[in-house]
């Protein structure tokens, strides 16, 4: 989140609406219970429990007012200002309420319930809506001189004081409990917020998790622009991890294709925590595409393929191989009002081509890196002599994959799976759907998945350059938008556990590598 004591940051006006919306609704189920309970009385025939005429207007009039405030803020169509007007007229309306309905009530204890109702909501909003002391000080003084004012009895032309001198008192007391406790709760939200923030960044929420580290959703300070925030967790950082990390972070920040996850920056705490920072992305990964929308069309297929492979032809370009292409790390956003745009991610088991043996330190012969239903055979037989044309077969079995629903080859277990890789040849993408596949698009497909890297494209370059030659029509810049238009991301997830974090997470500018 965004420091600021005037929660300026678009993450501070969620957490407003989020406790707002809830606050609000908290007071429209006490009422509607209060309500409920009065109808059952009446019902059962308990003397003295009979509602007024006007009783019931009040009691009606601010349930219903309650359940629309709940509704707006519920809506998310409030803004900040709104949002603050509506708790600060909820509360003083719910106060005027209890006051007018005590006060109609015949029975001798009212006022000091009324009192008790007050002293409830001030409590309630000072627990759950972020305020500072001064807000929480004007807002309870309010309430309560409300409060007062509405419930003042007279006996003929005289007021009858002294019944609210200590109704006043009692409720200034209960103003200034409030008000310390709304501050001292606001003032420990800054301070986590504080212990979240990693140099120039600000950490909102974990977004993802995997095997080389934590991604969290950031906000850059001075920028003010979303980012995201890849961590190596202290406790995994041996300097294998570390190496390969850092490796990670410097091959990928020398790609400058657009369909390629841009790095702004990266980084060393104090505490030896590795970090770098990325664009952010607000979209699907293939795999969450597919899983929602089932296979997709020809033409959008070679859409995706197609910007996919030009990525990898600027890394195969620079000697890169990725060697961990699946449907989970590549995304699919829509960025600068082009939609469908693809983003290749997680270069986190690149290999330089030619990289003199260096990275072999940091790769096991005996381990099979990336991921099993879209490893190439010869991945499989040497785990260390991997080129391009293993990660133009793992494009392939994403295009399979888009096409289809389904994986190439499926198995009870990985042995099974990385088995049929290599002697097994693919079922056709046709045999495996109801419609037909376009026959250019599946020959290409089964090309990538040849056994022989030698009877494949040989780079992303010459992939992405097949993929032009074709013409499918069904789906251009227009389906695109009308689709992206329908199925906008919304991902509004819970806010980092506080105790996911390091206290303090400065950037040791003296450890940054060259």
């Amino acid at each position: 989140m965004r420091l600021g004591s005037r929660d300026s940051s678009t993450v501070d006006e969620r957490l407003l609406q989020d406790r707002v919306r809830l606050y609000v609704e908290v007071l429209f189920f006490i009422n509607l219970a209060f309500v409920a309970a009065g109808l059952s009385f009446e019902l059962l025939g308990m003397e003295g429990h009979e509602a007024t005429a006007g009783q019931r207007i009040v009691a009606y009039s601010m349930t219903a007012l309650l359940g629309v405030g709940w509704w707006s803020a519920a809506r998310g169509i409030c803004s900040r200002g709104v949002l603050h007007a509506l708790e600060v007229l909820g509360t003083v309306t719910v106060v005027l309420a209890y006051a007018a309905l005590m006060k109609m009530a015949p029975i001798p204890e009212a006022r000091f319930i009324g009192l008790l109702l007050v002293c409830m909501v001030l409590v309630l909003r000072a627990a759950l809506v972020p305020s500072s002391l001064r807000r929480t000080l004007i807002v309870g003084l309010l309430g309560v001189a409300v409060a007062v004012a509405t419930s003042l009895e007279m006996v003929g032309d005289e007021p009858q004081l002294q019944p609210q001198l200590w109704f006043g008192v009692f409720g200034l007391a209960f103003v200034a409990v409030t008000a310390v406790t709304s501050s001292v709760i606001y003032g420990l939200r800054r301070e986590v917020r504080a212990a979240r923030r990693l140099g120039q960044y600000e950490l909102n929420r974990k977004i993802g998790e995997g095997g080389m580290g934590i991604v969290y959703e950031a906000t850059h300070v001075m920028l003010r622009r979303p980012t995201a925030l890849k961590l190596l967790p202290i406790e995994k950082a041996g300097q294998e991890t570390v190496s390969r990390f850092e490796r990670e972070v410097r091959q990928t920040s020398r790609l400058e294709h657009p369909n390629s996850v841009y790095i702004f920056d990266y980084g060393r705490t104090p505490e030896g925590q590795f970090y770098y920072a990325m664009e952010y992305l607000d979209g699907f990964d293939l795999k969450e595409l597919v899983a929602h929308e089932g296979p997709l069309s020809d033409a959008r297929t070679c859409l995706v393929l197609r910007q996919a492979a030009r990525a990898l032809a600027e890394a195969h370009a620079m000697g890169l191989v990725h060697r961990d292409i699946k449907p989970s790390n590549i995304m699919l956003c829509s960025r600068g009002q082009v939609p469908d745009t693809v983003k290749v991610l997680d270069f986190g088991l690149v290999k330089a081509v030619d990289d003199g043996g260096a990275d072999d330190l940091l790769t096991q012969a005996d381990a099979i890196v990336g991921t099993p239903h879209y490893l190439a055979p010869e991945t499989l037989r040497n785990t260390v002599d991997v080129g391009p044309e293993a990660d133009i077969y793992a494009l392939g079995a994403v295009g399979y994959f888009l096409l289809t629903g389904r994986h190439v080859f499926t198995g009870d277990s990985v042995v099974e799976v990385c088995a049929q890789h290599l002697k097994d040849v693919p079922r056709p993408p046709s045999d495996c759907r109801e419609e037909p596949v376009n026959p250019a698009l599946e020959a290409l497909i089964l090309r990538c998945l040849e056994k022989d890297p030698a009877d494949r494209f040989a780079s992303g370059a010459e992939l992405a350059d097949a993929l032009e030659s074709f013409e499918i029509a069904g789906w251009g810049r227009q389906e695109a938008g009308r689709w992206w238009q329908a199925h906008r991301p919304a991902r509004e997830q819970p806010e980092v556990p506080e105790g996911e974090m390091q206290p303090h997470l400065d950037i040791d500018m003296a450890a940054r590598s060259d």
